[in-house]
């Protein structure tokens, strides 16, 4: 029996969440987006540090906060340049942190945008009759995890949910009902392919 086409998945959301602030300029409640800037202010030894967002109406400005009240000592002097010099990666990491971004704002906007980036691990797509794929996650999307797969692998989701039917289709460690949530880090997915007409165009797709 040949070996499964071994594949990883990196999913990068390509949106971030916004916030929906009750705005005092606008009169009601709006969705505010990432100005891509930190907010450092010094109070004695005391640091505190937000994330910019704006009002996507009027402009208007309101404070995600990252440290609150810490002591300079406690912050690592290479964190504390990266939010002083508005490091992009740093301020990607934050903007995308969508459980912290709701427990401040209450409501978000989440978006299912995302890029993949796919690696190969193991195996020849041209000898292979199995796909085992390992799902990375940067940052969250509500993205479904069989929207994403029927999108990058060319499946229709009837048939990914007659495959899971057949037990063609295994998802760990979640099973089969997170083939209805939202993508996780993570996640391994396996499909048996053999037999399908398709079968060599399938494992091209999933790593290419």
């Amino acid at each position: 029996m040949s070996s499964p086409l071994r594949t990883r998945w990196t999913i990068a959301p390509t949106t971030a969440p916004r916030p929906l602030i009750n705005c005092n300029r606008c009169g009601g409640f709006k969705p505010y987006r990432c100005g891509g800037k930190f907010r450092v202010n010094a109070n004695g030894k005391r640091i505190d540090v937000w994330l910019i967002y704006r009002c996507i109406a009027c402009d208007n400005s309101w404070n995600f906060a990252i440290l609150e009240r810490r002591n300079r000592r406690d912050i690592e002097p290479a964190l504390l340049t990266a939010l002083e010099s508005n490091d992009p990666a740093l301020v990607r990491r934050h903007a995308f942190d969508s459980a912290a971004l709701r427990d401040q704002a209450g409501r978000i906007e989440e978006f299912a945008d995302v890029t993949v980036r796919k690696e190969l691990l193991d195996g020849e797509a041209e000898r292979a009759a199995a796909l085992r794929l390992e799902l990375r996650l940067e940052g969250t999307t509500p993205l479904r995890l069989d929207r994403l797969l029927a999108g990058e692998l060319g499946f229709s989701r009837s048939r990914l949910q007659a495959l899971d039917d057949q037990g063609r289709l295994t998802i760990e460690p979640d099973g089969a009902r997170a083939l209805r949530k939202p993508v996780r880090d993570g996640l391994t997915v396996r499909i048996d392919l053999a037999g399908e007409a398709d079968c060599g165009a399938v494992l091209s797709a999933a790593h290419r």
